[in-house]
């Protein structure tokens, strides 16, 4: 049998290839494949029970969390996205009456934007819903289960804080 082709378990991967990190490629793409599961599904729901854009439901959900608004660049950090991905989401939201535009009273180039009752309405409604949608999704899982995952998942976020900035955020 090819040296090469001995299957090796995990105890000697580690003492004769301490470079191979399978594991945390497999972890990685575990990950990866069960956030564009959930998305996926989300994104379909989305657009069939309400004919909205999981794009534009983040942001009502940042703008229903603001009650006084916020401006195109706070919903742009907050959202991940660039400018003109938010200006475009603004513009579609506002034209359907589901928010509104004003100058910021500090900064005359900054527009502060907000939801309107009926945008308010609209999303506290897709948000009883999508919250139901994600229950059912995670049901499989105990609390205790939830509980232990979403302090992995804290952990593996500051690993990947720390790998990405260099130091501890």
């Amino acid at each position: 049998m090819n040296e090469r082709a001995v299957i090796l378990d995990a105890e000697t991967k580690v003492a004769e290839r301490p470079g191979d990190h399978e594991a945390e490629l497999r972890l990685w793409l575990r990950l990866l494949t069960c956030t564009t599961l959930i998305e996926g599904e989300i994104r379909s729901r989305l657009r069939d029970s309400f004919d909205v854009t999981l794009p534009r439901f983040d942001l009502m959900a940042q703008l229903d969390k603001a009650p006084n608004g916020m401006t195109l660049g706070e919903l742009s950090k907050r959202m991940m996205v660039s400018n003109g991905n938010v200006t475009g989401l603004v513009e579609r939201l506002a034209a359907l009456n589901l928010l509104e535009r004003r100058p910021s009273p500090t900064d005359r180039r900054a527009q502060i934007v907000s939801l309107t009752a009926e945008g308010r309405r609209t999303f506290r409604a897709m948000a009883r819903t999508h919250e139901t949608w994600i229950a059912k999704i995670f049901a499989g899982l105990s609390r205790s289960e939830i509980d232990q995952l979403m302090a992995l998942l804290a952990r593996t976020k500051a690993s990947a804080r720390v790998a990405v900035h260099g130091d501890a955020v």
